[in-house]
């Protein structure tokens, strides 16, 4: 049995006010005068005003937070869209960008809501909310165009008359990007000074100089100001960090106790690398230990010879005797001063841990024991005990073009601060370190090298010329290789990385 079902129509009706044929809906009243009884929009304002920072290109989102969103992107509409207050009582269908001018200031949104009006009866409605944008700088960018607003200061300081360690330093920062959160960088004669917005960024870089350097530090707080009524405080927090003035090549006379308890027979011991910890090497018997940050300011003691006092040398015969430890070995050395050669028949003979270096001929950098003149209380552990006549450091490589480097590092964007040094002697000092990174792998390791721009640029210009000087360069003479570079060269000055955000 088959049963038909005819579909209904609504009969057709007059609308209670215009009188209009319609079909029949619960309100007998047509679109048109529904719309003209009821606003579903009321209480939605038609024009809100956004805040934009056009240093970062961001939007403030109340609060405190920015976001950043492209103009007409969906990030930048679902911004928009939820800073529209009374869209909780409609529904949203659809919103979408109306074009504006880029420069008019101006964002236009085209929303289309709708909401149950009578009984049964839904109605639906376009309107356009316009975004007035007005500009407000970030906290962030406020700090950076304000270079004295600073909230927590890192003061790292290293009592040395050079600034070798701080070329290291600044090498680790680049590589481990420890400084993105720095307001600024300062110069001082004995050190650095780091500002930062937040006292948390602060103690994160202690704890990353910790980390790579032997140091201790000390806090202090300084009082801006003070609100009796909520009883709240406004600090500005000074961090001092001490690196121990002990770096690469120095010279130590250990005090007796603690030679003893790192294993040392006689208290002249060599720094060949300087980390979190101190590396040290006797290089009579190779022994070799590390000392950290506590132990050393424990003890207190200074250097008793430095990089400074390096006297050049001229290895005449060198006698293998043997023992062997990591990449050094034991060598005997018949050694002279290079500026006696000529003049006097002195001498000298001395064991050596550059056994592995050193060849008849060769050059080397050492401290001349025999006639330096030191404080009698730094040679106090050396007191009944001989006395080396020399304690070679390292091998010196004479032929050198520093032109011809086809590797660079990075530098800090760093301001000038009062009681600058010569910049003739730091220019020397930061060559000096250049060499020592071209001439040990092991310590340019904790360096990013980038290829030399200026060099590649002169290669292609020089051609053959170019070919002709390697050919006298020293074979012998330890280069970067290219694989140790990047590719690109990056800057990471603090003033460049605001340009390219405005």
């Amino acid at each position: 049995m088959a049963v038909n079902f005819e579909q209904q129509t609504l009969p057709n009706i007059l609308c209670c006010l215009c009188g209009i044929p319609m079909p029949s809906n619960p309100s007998n009243m047509c679109v048109n005068c529904i719309r003209g009884q009821v606003d579903i929009t009321e209480g939605i304002p038609k024009q809100v005003s956004i805040y934009w920072c056009r240093n970062c290109g961001r939007y403030l989102q109340p609060p405190h937070h920015w976001l950043t969103a492209e103009l007409e992107s969906p990030q930048l509409l679902t911004f928009c869209v939820k800073r529209i207050k009374g869209l909780s009582k409609v529904r949203l269908v659809d919103a979408g960008f109306v074009w504006t001018e880029p420069h008019s200031r101006r964002l236009k949104v085209k929303l289309t809501v709708q909401r149950e009006v009578f009984t049964s009866t839904i109605l639906q409605q376009v309107f356009i909310v316009e975004f007035v944008v007005n500009n407000q700088m970030c906290e962030k960018c406020t700090k950076n165009e304000a270079k004295d607003t600073w909230n927590a200061v890192v003061q790292a300081r290293q009592r040395t008359l050079h600034k070798r360690t701080f070329f290291y330093l600044e090498q680790l920062i680049l590589k481990h990007n420890a400084h993105g959160t720095t307001v600024n960088i300062k110069d001082v004669p004995d050190g650095l000074d780091f500002f930062f917005g937040h006292r948390s960024h602060a103690l994160k870089f202690v704890d990353f100089l910790q980390a790579v350097a032997p140091c201790r530090f000390k806090t202090s707080e300084h009082l801006v100001s003070h609100d009796e009524h909520s009883n709240t405080f406004n600090y500005k927090y000074t961090f001092l960090v001490e690196i121990a003035p002990i770096c690469r090549e120095d010279l130590l006379c250990l005090p007796l106790k603690t030679a003893n308890s790192l294993g040392f027979a006689t208290p002249l011991v060599l720094v060949w690398k300087v980390s979190s910890l101190l590396h040290l090497i006797d290089p009579v018997s190779l022994t070799t230990s590390e000392m950290n940050a506590t132990q050393y300011f424990k003890e207190g003691f200074r250097a008793l010879s430095s990089s400074a006092l390096l006297v050049e040398y001229t290895i005449l015969d060198v006698t293998p005797l043997g023992p062997t430890n990591r990449k050094w070995a034991l060598a005997e050395v018949q050694l002279a001063r290079s500026v006696d050669l000529g003049c006097n028949d002195t001498i000298f003979f001395a064991k050596t841990h550059l056994g592995h270096l050193l060849q008849p001929g060769d050059l080397a950098m050492g401290y001349d024991l025999a006639s330096g003149n030191y404080n009698e209380s730094d040679l106090a552990p050396m007191r009944n005990r001989q006395m080396p006549d020399v304690i070679l450091v390292k091998k010196v490589f004479p032929k050198r073009n520093r032109n011809k480097r086809i590797w660079d590092v990075n530098r800090l964007a760093i301001e000038e601060g009062e009681g600058k040094r010569s910049e003739t002697k730091l220019q020397k000092e930061f060559e000096e370190f250049k060499d020592e990174l071209e001439e040990d792998k092991e310590y340019r390791s904790g360096v990013n090298l980038v290829k030399s721009q200026q060099q590649h640029t002169k290669q292609q210009q020089g051609g053959d010329s170019m070919m002709d000087e390697d050919e006298d360069e020293d074979p012998a003479f330890p280069g970067v290789s290219v694989d140790e570079l990047i590719e690109d060269m990056v800057d990471m000055a603090l003033d460049d990385e605001e340009e390219d955000v405005e």
